[in-house]
């Protein structure tokens, strides 16, 4: 099937229903919408089998209401997918049947291997890199699958997954006791063998419980940065925090304003799955992924040809094409500033990649206001495949590129996660990018006349052999300025009429 642009998910599950409309730039998928009910349809389940009729009154109004504003937003493509509550309840199949008749869509309930896999597609679209076992705790099932990434030409290995009735709505039945819930989890986990597969690698944690936990777990520790995708804690770390947090009641939880109650009630229980999931599969690491079941069934109507190889590269251009000036080429403008950086990791070129795409996000604001502006919304965009210290890299290039000062207030709670040579790198990049906009007004192909490097120690900017366009007060200060913060003189030079302009 081929899909053009809005693609809109319903994700019916045990604890809430959910409705997301992405929006799709070339091979980039942006939430355009991001809206949920917590029904409960899966509470209760354990010991009736059947749907929790309070929860099908209140998700078939709702599911009535995403439908029709799905449609009305234009989406070409509309899914609905129900997952652990509807596919174990005895009436569930009924319930489905309503849905499909009141809102005239079809309802596709998958299974706990398809559930499984579609996780793990999300995972891996936000994390490309992803290796270890991906865990999506839901009100109903936890799914687990073991996933690698492509290595020297392979393709993404996703494994075969397992679901287990573990979601924290089915334990409810058992009283909210610390002992029969861990006990439980205990049992089930032992005998996975997908958990023995995977130690020493990471957990990728998917589903609302999981994106809770981690937003408790910045609260306490008072992390700077309030984005779950690819928040990371280490082994010891998690296992701590979950003890602590599986032994509170949800009222102790409730001062947690950022937090529905409705899947506080859930934390407790979820944070003890969750502790003997670690001890069981032993990762180093847990990673919280905000991509999950939606964004992989989202990406997988994408051909990977049009996603492209790097999903934050993709996201970087599409935002650029559609937002900046002059039809902004970000990699002609990263292979101009790459004479100042001839050192440079896969991994950093990349992040200057990013940050050259998104240098004209601001254009558009006022002038004493689009450094704090380009910094906020760039630290915060909801990109794929980017760390969080990534972002702050990022982030500070734009501040910079846009003449904040160093000592902008903006940037002290995220100031320490970039170490001194990371801070000396974004900040000669952003103003390098601050000359390069002096020099071409926004109009890149006018630096393929230009080049700027060191050469010893002067900063030499060679210019065509005649004309005005490139000499003047703001080039010459801007120069200057780069030129300091690399400890050389500034010299512009005019190239010869014979020569050439310089790759």
């Amino acid at each position: 099937m081929e899909i053009i642009g809005r693609i809109a998910v319903i994700d019916l599950g045990s604890n809430s229903l959910r409705l997301v409309v992405f929006e799709r730039l070339g091979g980039a998928l942006f939430p355009l919408l991001n809206e949920k009910v917590m029904c409960g349809l899966g509470r209760g389940i354990a010991s009736t089998g059947r749907l929790n009729a309070e929860g099908v009154t209140l998700a078939l109004a709702n599911l009535r209401r995403f439908v029709a504003l799905a449609r009305a937003l234009g989406a070409e493509h509309l899914a609905v997918l129900a997952t652990a509550a509807v596919r174990d309840a005895s009436d569930g199949l009924s319930f489905a049947a309503e849905v499909e008749q009141q809102c005239r869509v079809p309802v596709k309930i998958i299974d706990g291997a398809e559930e499984a896999r579609l996780s793990a597609a999300g995972v891996l679209a936000g994390i490309p890199e992803a290796d270890g076992l991906v865990g999506d705790l839901g009100g109903g099932s936890v799914e687990l699958v073991r996933i690698r990434a492509a290595v020297a030409g392979e393709i993404v290995q996703i494994g075969p997954g397992i679901t287990l009735p573990l979601g924290p709505l089915r334990l409810a039945a058992l009283g909210g006791s610390v002992k029969a819930i861990s006990e439980a989890a205990e049992r089930a986990f032992v005998v996975a063998p997908v958990l023995r597969t995977t130690p020493g690698k990471n957990l990728y944690l998917v589903g609302g419980a999981a994106r809770a936990i981690a937003r408790l777990h910045m609260e306490h520790t008072h992390y700077p940065l309030h984005i779950v995708h690819q928040y990371t804690i280490g082994r010891r770390d998690a296992e701590a925090f979950f003890d602590i947090i599986g032994r509170q009641s949800h009222k102790s939880l409730e001062r947690i304003t950022s937090i529905a109650r409705k899947r506080l009630e859930l934390v407790p229980a979820a944070s003890l799955v969750l502790r003997k999931l670690i001890a069981v599969a032993g990762p180093q690491s847990v990673i919280f992924s905000a991509f999950g079941l939606r964004e992989g069934y989202a990406y997988g109507l994408i051909s990977a040809w049009e996603r492209g190889p790097d999903p934050l590269i993709a996201a970087c251009a599409a935002i650029a094409r559609s937002q900046s000036r002059f039809h902004l080429e970000g990699d002609q403008l990263q292979r101009w500033t790459a004479p100042l950086f001839p050192s440079l990791s896969e991994g950093s070129r990349r992040l200057h990649r990013a940050a050259c795409w998104l240098s004209d996000i601001a254009w558009s604001e006022h002038p004493d206001y689009r450094a704090e502006l380009a910094f906020t919304r760039s630290l915060r965009m909801p990109f794929a495949a980017i760390g969080h210290a990534d972002r702050v890299f990022v982030a500070t290039v734009l501040h910079t590129r846009y003449g904040g000062a160093a000592d902008d207030p903006v940037k002290d709670p995220t100031r320490l996660m970039l170490d001194e040579q990371a801070a000396g790198e974004v900040r000669t990049l952003g103003l390098a990018l601050r000359l390069a906009y002096t020099l071409c007004g926004g109009t890149i192909d006018l630096l393929s006349e230009l080049w700027l490097g060191r050469e010893g120690d002067s900063l030499v900017l060679e210019i065509p052999c005649s004309g005005s366009l490139f000499v003047g007060e703001a080039v010459q200060r801007r120069l200057d300025v780069l030129a300091r913060s690399l400890g050389t003189t500034p010299v512009v030079r005019r190239r010869e009429a014979r020569q050439l302009a310089r790759g």
